[in-house]
């Protein structure tokens, strides 16, 4: 599905400085791919300056997961939280060149040709990318993302992160 070229620098530059905000107003996507749900309602992913944003949309409900640098909170992405009915998990990955080239790869492949996925790839190196898959979950939804920073001495890191969300 859509994968974008974006032609603007990334904002984020490091995972390390991720922060999670929840119900947060969020920013203004640089790309953004929404889902309906069988259900009922929306779910809109959005790529922001190599971070993301999530935000669920239903008749009774509203949510909003935010995690970049730049979120409005002093909360640290954490390894795990929950708050009622939502749960996120994250963790850290650093890969050879070789090898996060062809992660970095793989995932672009499944933003183009995958339903549910969204991708954005930031100028300067074709790994920069963030991107984003999401699918219903009974009445709500799961997602996952994979920030991507390369390093060019040593191939990169990758900061995931795995999302539910019920009403």
């Amino acid at each position: 599905m859509p994968f974008h070229r974006l032609v603007v620098d990334p904002a984020d530059v490091s995972g390390a400085g991720l922060r999670l905000a929840l119900n947060a107003c969020v920013p203004t996507p640089l790309a953004a791919y929404s889902l309906p749900h069988p259900g009922g309602g929306t779910l809109v992913l959005g790529v922001l300056g190599a971070s993301h944003a999530v935000a669920v949309e239903q008749a009774e409900h509203t949510f909003s997961e935010e995690v970049s640098c730049t979120a409005r909170t002093d909360t640290a992405l954490p390894g795990r939280a929950e708050a009622p009915g939502y749960r996120i998990e994250s963790w850290t990955e650093t890969f050879g060149e070789a090898e996060f080239r062809r992660f970095a790869q793989m995932l672009r492949v499944s933003c183009e040709r995958e339903d549910g996925w969204l991708g954005g790839a930031f100028p300067g190196d074709d790994a920069a990318l963030t991107a984003l898959a999401a699918e219903p979950d009974g009445p709500g939804w799961r997602w996952r993302t994979w920030h991507l920073y390369p390093d060019q001495a040593a191939g990169g890191t990758v900061v995931y992160t795995r999302s539910r969300w019920r009403a």
